[in-house]
């Protein structure tokens, strides 16, 4: 086995191929084309199971936005765990993937009023509420359609998680929450209390994403039972369920090392426990939304190399057959993902050199300074290590490439999961 950031299956075999799942990548490629998502889908499957032994009595669910596939959120469900959407079309997706709507959690900063009105007729189990805003939509549609909405309102607990500022959220200048530090999370319970259709079940704090120790989590912990005694002592309402989001780091490369699932489990308890100790409060029924930990590490992508080019004193350019279109995180967050020559063994003699993706674009960056044999050359398959999480779920059509197709495998079978795009699906929706 290869060892993180790749499956768990990863693997080379006598020829130097990389296989998942028993499956060398060059027959995945033959039968599939390129660029190709290989989903190990035992390593999802069991990533599921040990976030649910390391929280025990926790609600799981998938925050699907991470990879909002119909087929990865049915096995989410299939293991156990809620589904947490953050649109109409992610929760139309559910659907489809016969994710009851018990089992559904639905963010969102700004819903609208017919998202809402789609989550009363499919009776998701939790709205996520963000502003006073949506509290009034809430109780306007509530009456208009007679449903109770059971919501849980989102805190911006005003913890840095010290990762890139896009993924941060817990801070207070966020567009995400009722900021702690203004009164607004205290004034949104005081007006959620007086509303007729809205019941408030719990309170929901994520603090942001690829955090790689338990500090931040345990903080958020630790502000939420606060809050929870103050409304106690406010308004005499114990609390009954706290969501402290999702956001666990996982490798991208070998020299990332955050923490694991369990002592990620442990830490939180730890922390609940105590604070609720420290409050006199019961302690409630937790709830997280991991996406990335969960498929980014079971997913890699197969890309194929088309031209090499060496600028001698310089570097040497690397193109593949992708790039930004299916995996944006490189330019968007100055991502590293590991890479790896997929097809044979290569040149025992490593070079630094930049492989980029095929768009007209400079920064179409898949990783600059990757380490790969001297002799690599046209017709070569080379790997990315850690894209199932933000790389799908964020594709483009730039340049009209059609987005890649994805596969599952298991145990020397593979299906698929997401087909290819063709050329008549970019121009399905062009008018002449």
């Amino acid at each position: 086995m290869i060892g993180a950031p790749w499956p768990t299956t990863s693997d080379r075999d006598a020829d130097g191929r990389l296989t998942i799942a028993g499956i060398p990548v060059t027959e995945l490629v033959d039968h599939y084309e390129s660029p190709l998502w290989i989903v190990d889908e035992d390593d999802f499957r069991n990533r599921c199971r040990d976030y649910q032994e390391a929280f025990a009595s926790a609600w799981v669910a998938y925050a699907s936005k991470a990879w909002p596939t119909a087929g990865l959120m049915k096995i989410a469900a299939e293991e156990g765990l809620w589904i947490d959407v953050a649109s109409a079309g992610e929760l139309y997706t559910a659907q489809l993937a016969g994710v009851p709507g018990d089992r559904i959690v639905f963010h969102g900063n700004n819903k609208s009023v017919p998202e809402l009105e789609m989550a009363a007729r499919h009776g998701v189990a939790r709205v996520v509420v963000d502003s006073f805003e949506e509290l009034d939509r809430l109780e306007e549609v509530g009456r208009r359609v007679e449903h109770v909405f059971k919501v849980w309102l989102r805190i911006t607990p005003g913890i840095d998680a010290h990762t890139h500022e896009y993924v941060r959220t817990g801070h207070d200048d966020s567009k995400f929450g009722f900021t702690m530090s203004l009164g607004l999370a205290a004034e949104a319970v005081r007006k959620a209390l007086t509303l007729e259709k809205v019941e408030v079940a719990g309170l929901h704090a994520h603090i942001g994403s690829q955090i790689f120790g338990t500090d931040a989590f345990e903080a958020n912990a630790e502000v939420l039972v606060e809050l929870m005694a103050a409304i106690r002592d406010e308004h005499g309402v114990t609390i009954g369920e706290l969501n402290v989001g999702g956001g666990m780091g996982i490798p991208y490369n070998h020299e990332d090392r955050p923490v694991s699932i369990a002592q990620y489990g442990q830490a939180v308890h730890a922390a609940l426990v105590e604070a609720c100790a420290d409050h006199g409060l019961p302690e409630p029924q937790l709830a997280i939304e991991p996406g990335r930990a969960l498929i980014a590490p079971a997913t890699i992508t197969v890309y194929e190399v088309g031209t090499v080019k060496h600028l001698p004193g310089l570097r040497t350019y690397v193109s593949v057959d992708g790039g930004m279109s299916d995996n944006i995180r490189p330019a968007l967050y100055g991502a590293e993902h590991e890479i790896i020559l997929a097809n044979r063994h290569g040149s025992d003699n490593l070079a630094a050199v930049t492989v980029v993706g095929k768009h007209c674009e400079s920064g179409d960056l898949v990783r600059e300074r990757a380490s790969l044999p001297d002799d690599i050359r046209s017709g070569d398959l080379v790997a990315v290590a850690a894209t199932g999480a933000y790389t799908a779920s964020m594709a483009s059509n730039y340049n009209r490439l059609p987005r890649p197709a994805a596969v599952l495998v298991e145990d020397g079978t593979s299906r698929l999961l997401m087909r290819r795009e063709t050329l008549e699906d970019l121009t399905a929706r062009d008018v002449l």
